[in-house]
């Protein structure tokens, strides 16, 4: 299978050089997703939301590259708050719980946007 890449039609894939997700043969690795929402940061000051969207946003990704939700391996949660991480945790684990990836709850002083409480990456492996 050729290189397939995965567009959220973030402007800021053109301007950065990136994709939202890239596929090479069964493997695939979803780009840090921001809380992004009709091009606006969604939940503002709310962790879990934000932390929602940005899992809704990859396991789409994940899906227009030709997986599903249960070929997500690893995820790395990138939290300016690193206090809060229950909030987030409640909401992978609504997604994830039956799944269970590696996981990884990392604290950042800072991420793009000062509106982005968490951001997140995810790999997945589509088994044969």
């Amino acid at each position: 299978m050729p290189r397939q890449l995965v567009s959220s039609g973030s402007p800021f894939e053109g301007e950065i050089g990136f994709s939202r997700a890239v596929r090479t043969g069964n493997r695939i690795e979803v780009s840090g997703t921001a809380p992004i929402r009709d091009g606006k940061t969604a939940g503002i000051d709310d962790l879990y939301e934000q932390t929602r969207t940005c899992l809704d946003i990859i396991v789409k990704a994940v899906e227009q590259a030709g997986g599903k939700p249960s070929d997500i391996i690893r995820t790395r949660i990138f939290l300016t708050d690193i206090s809060r991480w229950k909030e987030a945790a409640k909401a992978h684990g609504e997604i994830f719980g039956d799944i269970r990836p590696a996981s990884s709850f990392i604290g950042s002083s800072a991420l793009i946007n000062s509106e982005w409480l968490v951001e997140i990456e995810a790999s997945a492996q589509i088994e044969d």
